[in-house]
């Protein structure tokens, strides 16, 4: 594929993530309070809903990265994971009973077929030294979308409510599958003999070991919305809990590209070290304060984390990860680190209804030292000096 070609894709991919994260983001800012309130779950249940949609996640880019892998074809999986996640959001916006949402979680979350391809193909075209920049465009661009959907969320939720916003939100996933599906290119790889023999023992140490750290991170990393419920239980109306969904969002979008490029210039290393930190001090202040001013500095530092986290880790994963297996490699680490996302989230349900709402951070805390303390072990690869010809 040719330089100009590569750019092409890059934007086609940076656009339909726009379009997709606008719709999926005019919802999660509310859908904490729409599971607890509305349908009438308690923080266990949606510590369990959230945890399970996580683990659909990585079974979900695990199969479909292998997959990817045998039968050489990206492209397919990332349109039809957009189509899913469309039609996930019209069933939540007839859902009557928390119960009714696991399987429109399931189609949800299977929407997430669509990232280790895509990640494949984000690394395929890159080199290391744009490799950080691209996936930080990219995140950037999911980050964007957020900002964007959350804006729409703010101005339109009193107007019409939870279920037609969440049928509004099924709309721009589907103009990013048509994106996908009519505008972005795919390289031909013609030889499948080499993904015969792909097996998990067979990849080196290195992944090994930062799966293993991702995976102490990931259990300690629940989802969102207890950051959401804890602000709303220190006094934030109803009404302003979007906002701090909006200004995480709007950090991370704004550090996205300069992070990924910093991990392209000092390492993956140093940057996900950083990543680690602004998490600890995440769960440092919402253990330490309850102020008003606190808690909206602490969403700040979530956008820094969320910002950082992703550009450097999935360029690291591409590059431990032999180039023919990329896309297994970076679904086998979705599913791993994913699936304990379900115990992670519902762990925290658990210890926030029994112990309080402080003892989840503390829980999350420990962890994260100990995977900060393992990243000192993870050798990164040496790297490649190449540069695509014009």
């Amino acid at each position: 594929m040719e330089e100009k070609e590569k750019k092409k894709t890059l934007k086609i991919f940076a656009a339909a993530a726009f379009f997709n994260d606008l719709g999926s983001d005019m919802i999660y800012p509310i859908w904490p309070l729409f599971v607890t309130t509305v349908l009438g779950a308690n923080m266990a249940v949606l510590g369990f809903i959230d945890g399970f949609g996580e683990a659909i996640v990585s079974i979900s880019q695990a199969i479909s990265g292998y997959i990817s892998d045998r039968i050489r074809k990206r492209k397919v999986f990332v349109w039809m994971g957009y189509l899913l996640g469309s039609a996930s959001r019209v069933g939540y916006a007839f859902s009557s009973a928390w119960r009714h949402l696991l399987f429109f979680r399931i189609l949800d979350r299977a929407g997430k077929i669509r990232g280790a391809p895509r990640d494949a193909i984000i690394a395929d075209i890159s080199s290391d030294e744009n490799r950080g920049s691209n996936f930080g465009i990219l995140r950037s661009m999911d980050n964007f979308g957020a900002v964007c959907g959350v804006i729409v969320c703010i101005l339109l939720f009193k107007l019409i409510g939870y279920r037609n916003l969440f049928l509004l939100a099924s709309v721009p996933s589907v103009i990013g599958a048509f994106l996908v599906f009519s505008k972005a290119a795919e390289e031909e790889k013609s030889d499948s003999r080499i993904y015969q023999n792909f097996s998990f023992k067979n990849l080196n140490g290195n992944f090994k070991l930062f799966l293993l750290l991702s995976s102490f991170f990931a259990l300690g990393s629940f989802s969102y919305s207890f950051l959401l419920v804890y602000a709303k239980n220190s006094g934030f109306k109803p009404v302003f809990v979007p906002i701090l969904y909006l200004i995480f969002n709007s950090i991370a979008f704004l550090v996205s590209v300069p992070f990924g490029k910093l991990s392209d210039k000092i390492g993956r290393k140093a940057v996900l070290f950083i990543s680690y930190a602004f998490w600890a001090m995440v769960c440092l202040n919402f253990i330490l304060v309850r102020s008003y001013p606190a808690i909206i500095a602490t969403f700040v530092l979530y956008g820094l984390h969320k910002g950082s986290l992703e550009p450097s880790q999935k360029a690291f994963i591409s590059e431990l990860a032999p180039d023919n297996f990329r896309a297994s490699c970076l679904g086998s680490f979705q599913m791993v680190t994913g699936l304990v996302a379900l115990p992670a989230s519902l762990t925290a349900g658990v210890l926030w209804e029994k112990m309080g709402m402080r003892i989840p951070f503390y829980f999350s805390l420990i962890l994260t030292v100990a995977a900060i303390l393992m990243l000192f072990f993870v050798s990164p690869p040496a790297r490649k000096v190449f540069r695509e010809q014009s």
